[in-house]
């Protein structure tokens, strides 16, 4: 649907994991050239910095039980500001159409007659991986790639058979919280109690932490090492390539 001429346009733009070198260069561009930027709390500050001094910056920040704005109150903020004629950025964390609500947002501004686009960004996940030295698919470890949200209403009820196991990697997003739910879930559903996961921190950012562990002991990891969001947990047998010696050395040497 194409919006009339006399209104605005909502741009959906994926912020990647952190690092504004990993911003894509449309991204860049619609950043430092954008008057009205509605972002993510997660949405690291150096790349909020790449705003024009004249921009106007609204923070629609979201924590676990504590959102600044609800969704349907962000969706209208969008319309009603393309309607009154403006472009509008919603900068998002990592990529817009994978669990950052882009989709409710684009179908919001498309029911109103408002034109939108989407720039995509670097996931969490796949930057987590990159950052960490961790394949999320390897031709000897894993050919299938799975990702999941672990906060979603309902976890236990939730049909996740086939998604971890040998030859499949499983990303979970948000899945802090709930880690001694998923832990027990997969194991319910089969998966040993021993397969080993990595636990990304803050990825791509200068205080990023990747901390390796098994499966029982997850939530345990989390709590020990007070783990924070933004947090990406990888389980499967990618999480062992290349061994953790290897890595350590290839990071030393990277700095």
């Amino acid at each position: 649907m194409n919006a009339p001429s006399s209104f605005g346009k909502v741009w959906l733009v994926g912020a990647g994991p952190g690092d504004p070198d990993l911003l894509t260069l449309r991204a860049a561009r619609l950043i430092m050239g954008a008057r009205i930027i509605v972002h993510d709390g997660l949405v690291d500050p150096r790349i909020l910095a790449m705003a024009s001094p004249a921009a106007q910056l609204i923070s629609v920040a979201k924590r676990r039980s504590r959102h600044s704005m609800p969704q349907e109150d962000i969706n209208a903020l969008l319309v009603r500001e393309a309607l009154a004629g403006r472009e509008v950025l919603r900068l998002k964390g990592g990529d817009p159409f994978l669990f950052g609500r882009g989709g409710e947002e684009a179908e919001a501004c498309i029911a109103a007659g408002v034109a939108v686009e989407v720039v995509p960004g670097i996931s969490a996940a796949v930057g987590a991986g990159a950052a960490a030295l961790l394949p999320l698919t390897h031709r000897d470890s894993a050919s299938v790639v799975s990702f999941v949200s672990g906060q979603c209403k309902g976890l236990s009820d939730q049909n996740w058979a086939g998604l971890a196991g040998v030859g499949r990697t499983l990303v979970i997003y948000m899945g802090l919280a709930t880690a001694a739910q998923i832990s027990e879930k997969l194991m319910a559903d089969g998966l040993a109690p021993d397969t080993p996961l990595a636990v990304v921190e803050n990825a791509t950012r200068p205080e990023m932490r990747v901390l390796h562990g098994v499966l029982a002991g997850l939530a345990d990891l989390v709590t020990r090492e007070a783990v924070q969001s933004p947090a990406i947990i990888i389980i499967g047998a990618v999480t062992q390539r290349p061994p953790v010696e290897l890595r350590a050395l290839a990071l030393e040497v990277a700095k």
